[in-house]
């Protein structure tokens, strides 16, 4: 008698469950930290601690609602362009705020080039965000409007990165808890530094997110990003340059301020201008 094959039902594949917003806040955004340094370097070179901030190109707005639960006084406003991305952010992000909190803050899907909002005290731009901008007189716009929105002490805070790796393609892979985080460097053209770039995410069951997030950017110097930051009105720039574990050469959450670094094959640092 011959068997009859049984017809097994579909595994779901874990991609097909997942919310890469979700993912790219626990595998790219450590918010925590980034708001330790900011909050301790306006503090160092001002004197006083900071109560108001912009986070732009906030996306999810993960850093603001961050900022509004640290103290009472602090007031946060975050601005980004995707609608889409703003309204999962206020759903997940916000939404958890007690009310005090959510009266300290708002999320504008408005362009960071013309937005009207302000002052602050600091404006922020992280995740590298801003090489969105690849024209050097369109950035020099951006750092322009920056420096208005701010108050007369105010500091703007950016990150950056190179080294000779920044100019390769290649994937770097992060193992985190439950999934994968892959970060590729697909193309990069020498002649306009020009980078696109992808995040992939993949899971214990061999499914994939790929593409998850796409970039499109331009490769910046931080001399010719701290030579436009003058150019546009800020009185000073420093750089803060993540530092090294002397013994396993691995980097550590230490940024130092320096003027000069060894040829790294790779290096993140935080741009400060002050206004």
């Amino acid at each position: 008698m011959a068997k009859t094959k049984t017809k097994q039902k579909d595994t779901p594949r874990m991609a097909d469950s997942v919310d890469p917003h979700e993912l790219y806040q626990l595998a790219v955004q450590g918010v925590d930290f980034e708001l330790d340094f900011v909050e301790q370097t306006f503090q160092d070179l001002r004197g006083r601690r900071p109560k108001s901030i912009r986070e732009d190109f906030c996306g999810t707005a993960l850093s603001a609602c961050e900022w509004v639960r640290r103290h009472p006084d602090n007031s946060a406003i975050g601005v980004d362009v995707d609608p889409e991305v703003l309204g999962w952010g206020f759903d997940n992000n916000v939404a958890p705020l007690s009310p005090d909190q959510k009266q300290r803050i708002d999320l504008l899907p408005e362009d960071v080039l013309t937005v009207d909002a302000g002052p602050f005290d600091i404006v922020q731009a992280f995740n590298f965000s801003y090489w969105f901008f690849q024209e050097r007189a369109t950035m020099k716009r951006y750092f322009e409007r920056i420096r208005e929105s701010l108050v007369d002490d105010g500091i703007a805070f950016f990150d950056a990165f190179g080294g000779y790796e920044a100019h390769r393609c290649q994937k770097e892979k992060t193992e985190l808890d439950g999934f994968t985080y892959i970060w590729e460097q697909a193309a990069y053209n020498p002649i306009a530094a020009e980078m696109v770039c992808f995040i992939h995410f993949r899971f214990p069951d061999g499914s994939r997110l790929d593409r998850a997030f796409s970039y499109n950017w331009r490769l910046w110097g931080a001399k010719e990003l701290r030579e436009l930051l003058l150019e546009a009105g800020f009185s000073r720039t420093r750089m803060y340059v993540q530092a090294f574990d002397d013994e396993t050469d691995e980097p550590i959450d230490q940024f130092d301020e320096a003027e000069e670094i060894p040829d790294y094959a790779s290096w993140i640092a935080y741009l400060v201008a002050e206004k």
